[in-house]
């Protein structure tokens, strides 16, 4: 489930940077920025979204490394990964209780930037203005793209066939990253449907360790599909799974909004998540999570990390 979390994260910011549309060519020359996305997610204990700090990020979730990951778990590991992650600049929402509050979001993904000191948030705010959308007269207009998450349970032990509409019609939305999910002990990266058939990609497949060559550039062969995506039955998948969806700008947002009230919660009954203006009073308090004042990593807030990895060996064998 960790790189199925991996590779949800990966296209949210091919979306970012590189566009909707874009496609891999083999031995075409990539931008910069698709170079950097790739070493977010290199095989290395310093590299952001790493399975390293994916792993020990993880503990702080109640998971020992190398236990099992659900799809809900990996999406709070991403969303306190990405706070120390400046360039990308994500506001990472993930739902509550079947619930999103358009409130909540907007919120924050309109919060300005902290910071520690006035040299500090200078430099901050120009990195955030390189990576920030801007509208038609050139000027920064604050949104931070958003990666929505909503976990969901969508049945006992089997899937309630009554989200299945529902539940396709999400593959249908421009926003849409698909869904984490799969069958027991299998995880799966699900990126469409075909009829009563998900279509996905299964991670389970060893590869050689990649590193970032002397000029920046990563051998990216390993990081695209070698050959046709898998197909199941719907019925057989698991019932845990968690959407994903990706809004640049406030627009895609508010168009998401609109998608959802139309084709999602028409069903008067057994909706498959609510959507709700304002923040429900007897919730806590929302609060945007801000980066803590720290000089490490995510993973390292995590007390003796080092004796979690004494031997990359070690870590390599384990079954994520």
């Amino acid at each position: 489930m960790l790189r199925c979390g991996q590779m949800m994260l990966a296209q949210a910011l091919i979306c970012r940077h590189l566009g909707r549309d874009w496609q891999w060519e083999k031995h075409k020359k990539q931008p910069e920025e698709y170079h950097r996305i790739l070493r977010c997610f290199l095989d290395r204990k310093d590299c952001c979204y790493s399975i390293h700090q994916m792993a020990q990020m993880g503990v702080g979730e109640g998971k020992s490394i190398g236990e099992w990951f659900g799809p809900n778990t990996v999406a709070q590991v991403l969303k306190k990964l990405a706070l120390f992650d400046e360039w990308n600049s994500l506001a990472v929402y993930v739902s509550m209780d079947n619930t999103v509050v358009i409130e909540d979001i907007k919120k924050m993904c309109w919060s300005p930037p902290q910071s520690s000191g006035a040299a500090h948030s200078s430099a901050h705010l120009h990195r955030s203005a390189l990576g920030r959308n801007k509208n038609t007269a050139g000027f920064c207009t604050g949104w931070k793209p958003l990666l929505l998450i909503i976990p969901l349970r969508l049945g006992i032990n089997h899937i309630n066939p009554v989200y299945i509409d529902a539940f396709k019609e999400c593959f249908k939305m421009p926003q849409s990253l698909g869904a984490l999910g799969g069958k027991p002990n299998n995880a799966y990266y699900f990126i469409g449907f075909l009829g009563n058939e998900l279509i996905y990609l299964d991670p389970h497949t060893t590869q050689s360790f990649v590193d970032s060559e002397e000029n920046g550039t990563v051998d990216d062969q390993s990081f695209h599909c070698q050959q046709a995506p898998h197909r199941m039955k719907i019925m057989n998948l698991d019932p845990s799974v968690a959407l994903g969806f990706f809004c640049k700008e406030e627009c895609d947002f508010d168009n998401w909004c609109s998608l959802v009230q139309k084709e999602i919660l028409k069903q008067q009954s057994l909706r498959m998540f609510e959507l709700v203006q304002k923040h429900p009073p007897h919730w806590p308090p929302f609060i945007p999570p801000t980066k803590p004042e720290v000089t490490t990593t995510g993973a390292e807030l995590i007390e003796s990390t080092d004796k979690l990895f004494e031997l990359e060996e070690e870590f390599e064998i384990l079954s994520v």
